[in-house]
């Protein structure tokens, strides 16, 4: 199932999707995009996978940004088009209904900490560093990366992050909650795999109604009204009776993502 710029590794009920560009660090371009696009097209209809880890090739950068080749190229007609596309790919993403961890092996610049934002968690391996660099090159992020930034870290970080274009740690990433936990380097793809194998232990259900429901937080929905709704709608799920029979039961209890 590789494509030209992904390599997609199954283990169980894991996909790991390796990013592949070791001669630009892993940078995006619309091509790649595209390619992700279809794989996670595909993996969202397989009910043998439970969870996702996006990851890149090599150990010196997650993705280190948009493609500067393709980005010079580009005129305000070609940008609107490049971005409507990877927008509506990010919030694909952000929307995903199954878990998906962003491991975060090296840097992390522009396009790649836009990846990473969107992605439902995030783990940095201890050499990774993060940075929104467009102001330097007279342009601002093209994702969304501002406004998931604001929502991540808050305003005023936000501010310094965006406007400077400096580079944070991995250290200080995991302290202001860009990330939500740093491991060391061949730590990072256990450590992802571990919290997706306790993910897995929950409901489908449940997994994509809390997905909905935090996204409807940050949305022009009204969220309440959204976890109202994903509520009522467990109880007509074969997911909630098995939950409860295994509770009474004090037995694991044992989800069929097939029968929901």
């Amino acid at each position: 199932m590789n494509t030209k710029y992904w390599l997609i590794e199954p283990i169980n009920n894991i996909t790991i999707i390796r990013i592949h560009r070791p001669e630009c660090l892993n940078a995006l371009n619309s091509a790649s995009l595209l390619e992700l696009k279809g794989i996670l097209e595909k993996i969202e209809e397989d009910p043998g996978t439970a969870g996702l880890i996006i990851t890149g090739s090599g150990y010196k950068a997650f993705v280190s940004g948009g493609d500067i080749d393709e980005i010079a190229g580009l005129n305000p007609e070609t940008a609107h088009i490049l971005t409507t596309q990877a927008n509506d790919l990010m919030k694909y993403i952000e929307n995903f209904p199954k878990p998906i961890v962003a491991a975060i092996n090296g840097i992390a610049f522009g396009g790649g900490i836009e990846l990473a934002m969107v992605c439902h968690l995030r783990i940095a391996s201890d050499n990774a560093q993060f940075a929104l660099p467009e102001a330097k090159l007279g342009i601002i992020t093209g994702m969304g990366g501002i406004q998931r930034m604001v929502q991540l870290v808050g305003k005023g970080k936000a501010y310094e992050l965006a406007l400077t274009g400096e580079p944070v740690t991995a250290t200080e990433a995991v302290k202001i909650g860009l990330v939500n936990k740093v491991v060391q380097a061949e730590q990072l793809i256990p450590a992802s795999m571990e919290i997706l194998k306790k993910i897995a232990g929950s409901s489908g259900v449940s997994v994509r109604a809390i997905i909905k429901s935090i996204n409807a937080y940050f949305s022009d929905q009204d969220g309440f009204r959204v976890e109202m709704d994903e509520f009522e709608k467990c109880f007509g799920k074969d997911d909630f009776k098995e939950g409860v029979k295994a509770f009474k039961e004090k037995r694991t209890p044992d989800f069929n993502p097939s029968k929901n």
